[in-house]
Parts: C-alpha cells; sequence; structure tokens
C-alpha cells in the first residue's frame, strides 16, 4: 500500500507538503512545479487517498463504482440567464435524467490546477463532465486521463476531445447567401471576436468566404466588433448611418440575433425602412427574433438537440470504458425566412 511518505520519497518533499498538496490546504503556499510532481506521483504510484477515491480509480481487476452524477462547467448564469445556453442546458438535463443520472454544476476554480481537479473527481465521484466554460490544453489534456469529457460549443470545437457544436461558417455562409438571392452585392458584418480578435471567430471567417465565393466586395467599413455588446451594435450603426451619407449596405449578416436585433432599431431610429433599404439576417433564431417588427430572418440553430446529443455522447463515453473514441458533431442549421430580409 503506497503511503503519503513514499510519494514525499519520490518528489523529494517533506511528508507535510505532501499532505497539503492532496488536501489542497490553501494555508501554506506550494510551488505549482511541487503540487504537479506530487500529483504525478500520484497517479503513477496509485496512491488514492480515501475508499471514495479508491472505488474510483480504474484497475485490471476492479470496475468503476456507478454514482450517477455528471459534472457541467459553465458559468453558472448562462444556464439560466442566456437564451441560447439554457436551451443547451435543458437537452442536457433532460436526457441525463431519463438515464437516471443527476448534474452537478462545477466552477471553473475545481479546473483551474490539476490538483484541483483530481481532488474533485474523488470527492464528488462524478463519472464524466460536459464543458462549455473554456479551460487550458494542458489541463484538458490531463483532465481526459482522469475521467470521460464532451465539450459542447465553440470553446472545443478545434480541440481533441468529443464535441457537440454546430458549423459557424456554414451557418454565417448560408446568411450570405440568402441576401444574394435577394439581390443585395454591398453585405456588411456585424459580429464580435475570439480573444479580442474577429478574424478569429468562424461567422466572421463563413462570412469573408461567402463573399469572396460570390464576387462580392468587402468594405472594412461596414464590418464591426462588437465585443458582442448589444448597445455597442446599436450606437455603431446608427453612427455609421450619421456619417454614411447614403452610402450603405443594403444587407448585415449579424452573428446573432440580439445583435441584429440591437442594429435594427438603429435602423428604425434614423428612419430607415425595413427590409426595403437595409435588410439583416442573424443566427441563432431565439426566441425574440419572431416578436420584433419586423420579424428577423435568422439561421436556426438546435441548442436543444445540441444538449441531447452532448449528453449522450458522455454517456456513451462512459459506457465504452475501454475503447473510447473521439468524436465531433455537428448538429445542422436552418434557415427561416422571416420579415427582416
Amino acid at each position: 500500500m503506497v503511503r503519503l511518505k513514499d510519494i514525499a520519497e519520490r518528489v523529494g518533499v517533506s511528508i507535510s507538503t505532501v499532505s497539503r498538496v492532496i488536501q489542497n490546504d490553501s494555508s501554506r503556499n506550494v510551488n505549482p512545479e511541487i503540487k504537479r510532481k506530487v500529483w504525478m506521483a500520484v497517479k503513477e504510484m496509485g496512491y488514492t487517498p480515501n475508499e471514495n477515491a479508491r472505488r474510483l480509480v480504474y484497475s485490471s481487476e476492479e470496475k468503476k463504482r456507478q454514482t450517477k452524477r455528471i459534472g457541467w462547467l459553465a458559468n453558472p448564469r448562462i444556464a439560466n440567464e442566456n437564451p441560447y445556453f439554457s436551451k443547451i442546458f435543458i437537452g442536457i438535463s433532460e436526457t441525463l435524467n431519463k438515464a437516471g443520472y443527476s448534474l452537478l454544476l462545477l466552477h471553473s476554480d475545481d479546473l483551474e490546477e490539476e490538483n484541483q481537479f483530481q481532488r474533485m473527481v474523488r470527492e464528488k465521484e462524478i463519472e464524466g463532465i460536459l464543458l462549455v466554460d473554456p479551460v487550458r490544453k494542458e489541463t484538458l489534456a490531463e483532465l481526459k486521463k482522469w475521467i470521460p469529457v464532451v465539450g459542447v460549443d465553440f470553446n472545443y470545437s478545434d480541440h481533441s476531445l468529443s464535441v457537440v457544436d454546430y458549423d459557424r461558417e456554414e451557418a454565417a455562409w448560408k446568411g450570405v447567401e440568402h441576401l444574394v438571392s435577394k439581390g443585395h452585392t454591398r453585405i456588411g458584418f456585424i459580429g464580435g471576436g475570439v480573444d479580442g480578435d474577429l478574424h478569429l471567430e468562424k461567422r466572421f471567417k463563413g462570412y469573408l468566404k461567402a463573399m469572396r465565393e460570390f464576387g462580392l466586395e468587402i468594405n472594412e467599413k461596414f464590418i464591426v466588433d462588437t465585443e458582442w455588446y448589444l448597445e455597442r451594435s446599436y450606437e455603431w450603426l446608427k453612427m455609421t448611418i450619421e456619417q454614411s451619407d447614403g452610402d450603405l449596405p443594403t444587407g448585415f449578416l449579424c452573428a446573432s440575433d440580439l445583435l441584429a436585433i440591437a442594429a435594427m432599431r438603429a435602423v428604425q431610429e434614423k428612419g430607415l425602412s425595413i427590409p426595403d433599404d437595409v435588410a439583416f439576417v442573424g443566427i441563432d433564431n431565439n426566441d425574440l427574433a419572431q416578436y420584433v417588427v419586423p420579424a428577423l430572418t435568422t439561421i436556426s440553430i438546435p441548442q436543444y438537440e445540441m444538449g441531447v446529443v452532448a449528453a449522450k455522447a458522455l454517456l456513451n463515453l462512459i459506457a465504452e470504458e475501454s475503447d473510447r473514441i473521439d468524436l465531433k458533431t455537428f448538429v445542422a442549421t436552418e434557415l427561416i425566412i422571416r420579415k427582416s430580409t
């Protein structure tokens, strides 16, 4: 049986240091590199600090005890207040409930350092994790060694793990295609960036790709990174109209319905008509989109289905203990034509 003393000797630190790391004792600081070495020794030597952990460690002789508990890493507010993520959350929770699983909300701090998430896996006895909020690549790589993981939405589309998302470039392309089909050749873009860079955002990449394929001019004057703030969409378009001297796009692709709704207000306040003067296409199919005047044409994202698929993907990974394969699943998007075009 592995003891704290054995781990201390392997790492070259005192037993009390090993104990503080394993117990996540914050009363005294421990060098991050020492923490990493301690947890590496824990994993390599098979040390389990309590009976719950012992049951949760895989071995050739012992199967993991089922707890029917799934972790969900997301900002505590988004499941309730963000309509996009709330539908995903409902799909996840209903699917897991039907399978007899409960959902445990995790915080980003739980996965900030390797010692924290290893302790979290042990003490909370979760069988798998659904990730919405981003975690560091290094953390993700280590996390996958301990527990089945599925990423939901854009933060994980380019990572090496199972992911459920939609094709953002294709969605934007569909929006531009629809505007072109309505005779528009001057099309602007209202969106937000990733890590402060609009060019990293896939809906913007899809807009650029479509504009080039249709042979249309890309005018930087009519492209804005709102940083996802609705008021910036509204204020920017209002100012653009005031300074345009009539030189405006006849259509806008917006990276979200809410950004589109804010921009539509600016157009209407300036006495322009939608869609006669300016047409709008959003992306989401937010509940508000059908109730604004005029109703917003949008690319519908099946958020509820994303949640269902993500939950089922994680349950499959949990069941397939010996042969887990990472799969990327993109749900289909659909053009919903309303009065704004």
